[in-house]
């Protein structure tokens, strides 16, 4: 499975994503996936699950298929999170 997180580096909730993927890949040493919603594959990717939201977290299996998705703030637990993040 594979978790990415999609958010704009130029908004307000940078911070606090920047922060998170930094003390997730700390505490799981395990990194997440960042991705721009405004280029071109980033704007595939929001299309093809939905995301209009901001930071929005996709977890999805090797395939594609959607497993699960968190939208906005406040982010998940990372505990939440690393449950997904791994090889099938």
């Amino acid at each position: 499975m594979k978790v990415s997180v999609v958010y704009r580096e130029e908004s307000d909730h940078a911070r606090a994503v920047i922060d998170f993927v930094r003390d997730y890949q700390r505490q799981t040493g395990r990194e997440l996936e960042t991705i721009d919603p405004d280029s071109p594959e980033g704007a595939q990717f929001c299309r093809t699950y939905d995301i209009v939201e901001y930071p929005s977290i996709v977890a999805a299996s090797n395939e594609g298929v959607l497993q699960n998705l968190w939208r906005g703030l406040p982010l998940p637990l990372i505990n939440e999170l690393s449950y997904y993040d791994h090889d099938e």
